[in-house]
């Protein structure tokens, strides 16, 4: 049986929560989740996350089964439709003043049975929890360029200054590079998608103590967002926590 928790918390800090999550489902079963972080620092940033989870999520209920027909038709209507929104929210801030500059991270999983299609924009994250935490993705970030470039180590890029600072963002440029990846859910118990506030507040080993617990997988989405606030809480906390199969209700 599939399940899910959604958090989204504005934190101990910021007054607006500019992001945006949302799980959707359709007749068949195929099931969308959707993370947005929309950008801090950027005029509207509350606006594009919105518009983009929105706009996907009408897309996703409203699009042919046939679109969905294979594992990479799933991947090149993902790819496709990531892309249009972008537009969508591009032309949105060129058309209303107070939104310029606008962007958001995104995280958009298409998810069936046990095979799982996503796609990747900046810096928001999805980690695999089992026995281990596997983190599946790669931030579109500048400290990891630096790591690329083997001028600081991944070690130093999780306590550098300038850590936030995002190459890759939906909706701030008229095209849009999509990170694409696909892999199997097949033995894996838990899948987290979260963006930043969650994951650079709480270690792999936090987050993996409070999912791998007895507590009911609402508590945990609880458990997650309360040590996240308790730790500084300087961000918007947003996730969806996801469990393919197992009988918990």
């Amino acid at each position: 049986m599939f399940q899910y928790v959604i958090e989204s918390d504005t934190g101990r800090v910021r007054e607006v929560n500019e992001d945006r999550a949302a799980v959707l489902k359709r007749p068949s079963g195929l099931v969308l989740a959707l993370v947005a972080d929309g950008m801090g620092g950027h005029n509207a940033g509350d606006v594009a996350s919105r518009l983009t989870v929105e706009e996907l999520s009408r897309k996703f209920l409203e699009a042919e089964e046939a679109a969905f027909g294979t594992a990479e038709s799933k991947k090149d209507w993902l790819s496709e439709q990531v892309l249009a929104v972008n537009r969508y929210v591009y032309e949105h801030a060129l058309n209303h003043i107070e939104c310029k500059g606008m962007g958001t991270t995104l995280i958009a999983a298409l998810i069936e049975d046990e095979d799982c299609v996503l796609c990747h924009i900046g810096d928001s994250r999805v980690y695999l929890i089992g026995a281990t935490v596997e983190l599946m993705t790669r931030d579109h970030s500048y400290v990891n360029v630096l790591v690329d470039n083997g001028e600081i180590t991944q070690q130093e890029a999780e306590e550098h200054p300038k850590k936030n600072w995002i190459l890759r963002s939906l909706g701030t440029e008229p095209d849009i590079e999509r990170e694409m990846h696909r892999f199997s859910l097949s033995g894996i118990p838990y899948l987290l998608i979260c963006t930043d506030g969650l994951s650079n507040k709480l270690s792999e080993r936090e987050i993996s103590s409070i999912v791998r617990s007895q507590a009911s997988l609402a508590q945990k989405g609880k458990a997650l967002t309360r040590l996240a606030n308790e730790h500084g809480g300087e961000d918007n906390i947003s996730f969806v926590l996801m469990k393919p199969r197992g009988e918990e209700v």
